[in-house]
């Protein structure tokens, strides 16, 4: 606009110079005012990165209402763009599954399902116009996980089947027309990964409906938009450290990206939480147990965003720095307390540590009361994740401790 201004006055001054001068200058300043227009389309679209960037960095600090306003002033920008509704879903499902109010998780849920309808919505339309939008397929991709994802918390299972349909094809068009798009490498291995994972039927029905699975093929992915990715890099990295503690009993591999996550957001208790769980499985209970100290005084001091509502995590972490370390009397005193705290958002930290108490219990040869633990674990409702897959394993082969951490 300034430039244009400047056009006009510049042809309505008199000036007195030939014609021929006045022609030269006008593509000139046709250039410029088409550059002007160009760079103020790219600061919008820096903009509009740049608060999403900015609002997913406040969600991993657990700063939920400052990550919607920031998600919120990206839409403003581009409310035709599917990206920011499909990371509105996604910040709605982080701030549904660590809730402690019912009532907030009830209108997490409603947002889930809303913004995942309006990203599809969006996603469509821009495809319609550029049917190699990559920047489309991955917003539409990560609106469908997120309401998969909520669809397994919730046992919605229809739900779930649906909303699986497109999802690797959305992901291959994507990564088709950006190859450089280490994002997309984070949703392909999360797939990729964790569908090698799953047990008979459940990984015969999601390679049919999804993406054959490929655990080092996976992993590799992850690793890739863990150091490479842009938006997702966060996730990634988040996503690396439980395939390095759970399903690879890698804990040397999480510890340098624990440290950085950490750092990086200081306010997330998760992180801290499992930092203490690493320093344990490594043997390193020193600093295990001074990260529970910090918990411990956090928590009674209710520095936020620390609540006496997160004491059962700390009791979780307390017997497993003790399991750890072997002395199952103390682990088991702290699993127990675990067990009196029945509350919702306390369902999956009392399944982990039911499996916990059956894997003390086949290191002491008490088979039976080892089952005991295992079938107590899988009848909890609301439990479901990988303590339960571990609570199917040791019920029908007793667990073995290793000898030496990984």
């Amino acid at each position: 606009m300034l430039m244009h201004g400047f056009f006009s006055k510049l042809i309505t001054m008199k000036i007195n110079c030939r014609k021929y001068i006045l022609f030269a200058v006008l593509p000139i300043l046709y250039l410029c005012v088409i550059a002007a227009n160009a760079d103020a389309a790219t600061i919008q679209i820096n903009r509009f990165h740049l608060y999403l960037k900015q609002g997913i960095g406040k969600a991993f600090n657990l700063e939920t209402a400052g990550a919607i306003d920031l998600i919120n002033k990206a839409i403003e920008l581009e409310p035709e763009n599917p990206s920011g509704y499909a990371y509105l879903s996604m910040i709605h499902l982080f701030s549904y599954e660590m809730s402690f109010d019912l009532d907030a998780r009830k209108k997490d849920q409603e947002a889930i399902v809303s913004y995942v309808g309006i990203a599809l919505e969006k996603g469509q339309k821009r495809l319609e116009n550029n049917p190699k939008d990559s920047e489309a397929y991955l917003a539409m991709a990560m609106a469908k996980l997120a309401k998969v994802n909520w669809a397994i918390r919730e046992k919605r299972y229809l739900v779930m089947a649906q909303e699986t349909s497109n999802i690797w094809n959305y992901l291959e068009k994507a990564s088709a027309a950006e190859p450089n798009n280490f994002d997309v490498y984070f949703l392909m291995g999360l797939l990729h990964y964790h569908i090698d994972h799953l047990p008979g039927l459940t990984h015969l029905a999601s390679s049919l409906l999804i993406t054959s699975g490929d655990s080092k093929k996976g992993l590799k992915e992850i690793e890739l938009a863990a150091q490479k990715g842009d938006l997702l890099r966060n996730i990634a990295q988040t996503e690396l450290l439980s395939v390095y503690m759970i399903f690879e009993k890698t804990p040397a591999l999480a510890l340098p990206v624990i440290r950085e996550l950490r750092e990086k957001f200081p306010n997330n208790y998760n992180y801290l939480l499992l930092q203490a769980n690493i320093f344990a499985e490594l043997k390193r209970f020193d600093e295990a147990f001074a990260l529970a100290r910090e918990v411990e005084n956090n928590i009674k001091t209710a520095k936020a965003p620390y609540s006496p509502k997160l004491q059962s995590r700390y009791n979780q972490l307390m017997g497993s720095i003790f399991f750890h370390q072997g002395d199952y009397d103390k682990a088991t005193l702290f699993f127990q307390k675990v067990q009196q705290d029945t509350s919702f958002y306390n369902t999956r930290v009392r399944v982990w540590t039911l499996v916990r108490m059956g894997m003390i219990q086949d290191i002491r040869k008490d088979r039976t009361k080892a089952q005991e633990y295992y079938s107590q674990a899988l009848e909890i409702e609301g439990g479901e994740g990988i303590s339960k897959v571990e609570a199917r394993k040791y019920l029908q082969m007793p667990y073995v401790p290793t000898k030496k951490p990984s």
